[in-house]
């Protein structure tokens, strides 16, 4: 079911130096380029693509995110990756993703299948992207991922304008049919990364989802309802 686009959300500001708190003294820079020297950053060494998406509230449509994905591949069946707002080097940690087979999909019990997402139509209809990558080699990647589902939580919603990580994690979803992107979001990343999604929808119509179609319980919204946050105080014991 194709959902109708709300107006766009506020302007997003990117950037950390807009960020409340002193600017990072030299003191402390030369603390951390010596300890980068000595240290090992294995788990951050592993992450072997980027992609840009878009990701919606799981509750609200309207409010759609430009989200770039920073990707390990662990094995066949399981990729997670660690979500920002801009592919720069002061881009903010939003969110992270897990990524996993249609096979490890269908494990999951009812309940848990309501918080993934498919991935098929993001890659057919050409807005998952990899940034600077040739069409070719891209395409090996995203035959993938296209039959994959996903499962990710945005910590910022600097959507409206949040200068820090404020209140609980929010469950995100994913675009899953024409007319639903955002078309000023759309242009905005088209025009940076200097992209054509129509273009990219006519070379991978001929990739396929997953093989048994995408789960009726994946992508739960497109049943009407939400799933929002709620935080409730409980007695420790």
């Amino acid at each position: 079911m194709a959902a109708a686009v709300g107006p766009a959300t506020a302007a997003v500001v990117r950037g950390a130096a807009l960020l409340p708190g002193e600017p990072t003294q030299t003191s402390t820079m030369l603390v951390e380029k010596a300890a980068a020297v000595m240290q090992s950053f294995k788990p951050i060494n592993r992450i072997h693509c980027h992609l840009c998406a878009f990701h919606f509230y799981a509750y609200d449509m309207s409010r759609q995110v430009e989200a770039h994905h920073y990707c390990t591949h662990y094995n066949q069946d399981m990729r997670q990756c660690a979500i920002f707002d801009s592919p720069e080097a002061d881009a903010r940690l939003i969110g992270v993703e897990y990524i996993i087979s249609e096979k490890l999909f269908d494990t999951l019990s009812d309940e848990e299948k309501k918080l993934w997402h498919s991935h098929d139509y993001e890659v057919k209809g050409g807005i998952l992207f990899m940034p600077g990558v040739p069409k070719a080699l891209e395409r090996k990647e995203l035959e993938e991922i296209a039959k994959t589902y996903g499962k990710v939580f945005h910590f910022w919603q600097f959507d409206k304008g949040d200068t820090l990580p404020i209140g609980p994690p929010h469950l995100m979803m994913a675009i899953t049919a024409d007319g639903q992107l955002n078309p000023e979001l759309a242009a905005d990343v088209e025009r940076r990364f200097k992209v054509s999604f129509k273009e990219n929808a006519k070379y991978r119509k001929d990739i396929q989802g997953p093989d048994k179609g995408v789960h009726p319980l994946a992508n739960y919204w497109r049943t009407s309802k939400g799933l929002a946050p709620v935080l409730r105080e409980v007695d420790i014991g």
